[in-house]
């Protein structure tokens, strides 16, 4: 017994790293497949339906969120961009959360919580956007920041830790 468990043991503990490791390659952000000077010629409706176009942020520090009201991780990652956004807003950063669901939904859920930074709708396009920009499997929630230049410095698919935004932010800021 403790021959076979001193066998099946490491031969285990290798299938888990390997298994990780694929995931961790077929799930992790990747560069994006369509230039990001593309991104400042789209816009999305704002909640009141009024296009509001990515390239009024040109020039700042932009944090975009890809993200919808049925998803749990996104709802709980608000309340730290709505912090950081206060935080770094003087130094020129700006938040932009770009909803992957519909008006009614998004309206709905911004009454219950509200935020400090502008709701974009963006619905099928932005999820397709959201993959041209470096998701690989479009799930969300999926955050970019780009610096002042328009170059991507951090992609995040998931939950995004409010330290490590924090620090991207910091360092976005001061460049």
């Amino acid at each position: 017994m403790r021959k076979t468990l001193l066998f099946v043991i490491p031969l285990a503990l290798a299938a888990l790293s390997t298994g990780l490791w694929l995931a961790q390659k077929r799930y992790a952000p990747q560069a994006p497949a369509a230039p990001v000077d593309a991104l400042w010629q789209l816009s999305f409706p704002d909640l009141r339906g009024q296009p509001q176009p990515l390239s009024q942020w040109r020039g700042q520090v932009l944090v975009l969120n890809f993200w919808a009201s049925w998803c749990a991780p996104c709802r709980e990652e608000i309340p730290e961009f709505i912090a950081l956004r206060t935080k770094h807003r003087a130094k020129g950063v700006e938040f932009v959360g770009i909803a992957i669901d519909n008006p009614t939904r998004i309206d709905q859920f911004l009454q219950r919580q509200p935020v400090n930074y502008p709701i974009l709708i963006g619905e099928g396009a932005a999820h397709s956007l959201a993959r041209q920009l470096g998701n690989p499997t479009g799930a969300l929630p999926y955050t970019i920041v780009l610096d002042r230049d328009g170059n991507i410095v951090l992609a995040h698919l998931g939950r995004l830790p409010r330290a490590q935004l924090d620090a991207a932010l910091l360092e976005s800021a001061h460049n």
